[in-house]
């Protein structure tokens, strides 16, 4: 918990209930331990879609497919979601998910490492969900940022790491390290990058939203 919990309890119960089949999905994923976005990210999400109001989504972690979902109940009806996931037990309940939302036509689920898929996709997109192995953020940027369009918005989830990221390698447990490194790495990059402007919020676990400029920076 990176913030207060009685401010994060306050705020989701004034948060309305999403659409049944929503519902039920994220009550089954919560009951099998696998992570969903947070209550308070979800919100955000809803109301950074109704803004940008995206016609092309690329997610990075489809899980067992919520959060893509969402995305396509608040991004306009004409909107294509493409999702990546590597977690072979996880991606027949993603696609049976979408069936049961009738979400077929809108989202496309693709299989494999998303180190090997983002190289074969073509841009641009509008927006783009990193919500994947948090030690792979840094490795999957590269080709984040050729697929991302001008004015597009990139939006990391999970960069926080619960708060362990903004302590000394040395304080983090040592299995943790390796993910503590990157993730400082990949919020630097994002940061200071020529081509992005990023703001790094204490929302949930972390967000950063980054948003592709139309001409490099100076930095």
């Amino acid at each position: 918990m990176i913030v207060d919990e009685r401010i994060v309890t306050f705020i989701n119960s004034l948060d309305t209930k999403n659409s049944a089949m929503l519902e039920e999905i994220e009550s089954e994923a919560r009951a099998a331990d696998v992570p969903v976005i947070r209550r308070e990210m979800q919100s955000f999400l809803k109301v950074l879609l109704m803004i940008k109001r995206p016609e092309r989504i690329l997610e990075v972690g489809t899980a067992v497919g919520f959060s893509a979902l969402l995305m396509s109940e608040y991004a306009p009806e004409t909107c294509t979601i493409t999702t990546i996931e590597n977690y072979e037990k996880r991606i027949p309940v993603a696609r049976e998910n979408f069936r049961r939302a009738g979400k077929e036509e809108q989202i496309t689920l693709i299989e494999g490492d998303a180190a090997d898929v983002l190289k074969r996709l073509d841009g641009p997109y509008d927006l783009i969900f990193m919500d994947a192995a948090k030690g792979q953020y840094i490795h999957y940027l590269p080709e984040v940022l050729r697929l991302l369009g001008e004015g597009a918005c990139l939006v990391s989830d999970n960069v926080m790491q619960d708060g362990d990221v903004i302590e000394s390698r040395f304080a983090v447990e040592r299995r943790n390290r390796t993910i503590h490194a990157r993730m400082r790495e990949y919020l630097y990059e994002i940061k200071h990058s020529p081509y992005l402007v990023t703001s790094i919020l204490p929302l949930g676990d972390g967000v950063a939203v980054s948003v592709k400029c139309r001409k490099e920076r100076n930095i």
